[in-house]
């Protein structure tokens, strides 16, 4: 059986992030952040939305592993400020409904949703440029960077909560973050 660790940065949805992986039948626990990735045995990580970037934990070695890791919210940014992107304020804010342009048909995280879709998301910070290797897999009307994939790295981040009853298609990123998992 598939395991995927979900990493908890403290954010309010977190629990969910679990539960949607348990219901597609993948091995998965709720880990602190302050684990230290030699302690884990998984096949892919989830690095959890949060507050800010100084409750991270040590959620960035995460990325010195040689699993896939996908970051939700927060964690995409993590992921983004770690590999030399840029982070910035969002000018949109908080939390609304967002119609996202998924703008590469073949990302194994996000192509299947293509073209579009609609997700939850909240905009106070979000990617602002790209870490090298990455590229740009979503984008809408309120933020330039939905998502982003570094495929030789298996790394994969969305800004929204695909983990929450308010995106539409939440589900199928998990599906297709096992089936990465499991490659």
């Amino acid at each position: 059986m598939t395991t995927i660790v979900v990493v908890d940065n403290h954010g309010q949805f977190t629990h969910l992030e679990r539960r949607a992986l348990r219901d597609l039948g993948v091995d998965t626990d709720l880990i602190d952040n302050e684990t230290p990735p030699e302690e884990v045995d998984a096949d892919g990580i989830v690095l959890s939305g949060g507050p800010d970037m100084d409750r991270i934990g040590r959620s960035a070695e995460y990325l010195e592993g040689d699993v896939p890791v996908l970051g939700i919210c927060l964690g995409m940014q993590l992921i983004a400020e770690e590999l030399g992107g840029r982070v910035g304020s969002g000018e949109y804010g908080g939390y609304a409904d967002v119609t996202v342009d998924i703008v590469d048909e073949e990302d194994p995280l996000t192509g299947s949703l293509h073209p579009e879709t609609r997700v939850w998301a909240s905009h106070a910070d979000e990617v602002k440029e790209l870490p090298e290797g990455f590229e740009l897999t979503a984008k809408s009307d309120v933020c330039g960077v939905e998502a982003m994939s570094d495929t030789d790295r298996d790394l994969y981040g969305v800004q929204w909560h695909p983990e929450v009853a308010h995106t539409e298609e939440g589900d199928e990123i998990f599906e297709n973050f096992l089936e990465i998992c499991e490659q």
